[in-house]
């Protein structure tokens, strides 16, 4: 950290396993599950968009391992940006947003229990549309989905032999609107959703652990699987102590922190 030495190119990463990508509430938790939890704050900032390149400073100072990437490739074709850091580092992180004019805009807790998948909205899409992403043969595809929500899919699960540790998935999908009651029904939903599984990522964490989502750039296209994931399709008010308050295009920062973990 802090070296002049040029960063080394980023090391394919260990494959994130298939099996990890499983649907949300893919079944009741068991009563051992819900024993076995882990305790995770999604904090979602923003930043204007203009900013962007002042993550940097995340990208070089917060680290690469111990992050897996499902598809390195196709996580840097759709520019997305993840790094990992400990406890020692909140605080700076925290500085570094703000000095990126960012503002924390909402915190969401989960308790995922073992093994159980959690789905945070990040958008409502009302209608019917296509989302452009790059596959993991490097094609451009498009997913058509909608109306429901689109969000950011958690998932936990213990590590044999390990305490305090746990094993988490996290990736976009969009879901069809409200489940159902009916079994049935619910079943045919998830049928209709859509994982955005080749830019998943995944790691081992302790309480006291975090990891940075952001954009690597600005992709101005709502559209695309970037822009839906990281833009504010409206603009938004940010302070600036010589101009006053401006409003302008920004994009979402996540920082998922874990907080406890009951196993």
């Amino acid at each position: 950290m802090g070296c002049s030495e040029p960063e080394p190119e980023m090391p394919i990463w260990e494959k994130v396993k298939i099996g990890d990508l499983a649907p949300s509430n893919g079944g009741k938790p068991t009563p051992e599950q819900l024993l076995k939890t882990t305790k995770l704050d999604v904090h979602i900032f923003e930043i204007p968009a203009e900013n962007v390149k002042m993550l940097d400073r995340i990208r070089k100072r917060l680290f690469i391992r111990p992050l897996r990437l499902k598809d390195y490739e196709a996580f840097n074709a759709n520019f997305f940006l993840v790094r990992f850091g400990q406890v020692d580092m909140w605080k700076q992180t925290n500085d570094w947003l703000l000095e990126a004019q960012g503002r924390n805009i909402s915190k969401v807790s989960l308790m995922l229990s073992d093994g159980q998948a959690q789905t945070i909205a990040i958008a409502g899409l009302d209608r019917p549309q296509t989302i452009y992403y790059t596959a993991s043969d490097g094609t451009n595809q498009g997913a058509k989905v909608g109306p429901g929500v689109f969000g950011l899919r958690v998932k936990a699960e213990k590590i044999p032999g390990s305490r305090g540790v746990c094993d988490l998935v996290a990736y976009p999908v969009f879901s069809p609107p409200t489940k159902s009651a009916i079994p049935q029904l619910d079943a045919r939903g998830k049928l209709h959703e859509f994982p955005f599984t080749g830019v998943a990522f995944g790691l081992k964490m302790s309480p006291g652990d975090f990891v940075v989502l952001a954009p690597k750039e600005y992709v101005n296209d709502l559209t695309s699987l970037s822009g839906m994931f990281f833009n504010n399709p409206q603009v938004s008010m940010f302070f600036s102590k010589t101009k006053g308050p401006e409003y302008k295009p920004s994009v979402r920062v996540y920082l998922l922190v874990c907080t406890g973990i009951n196993y």
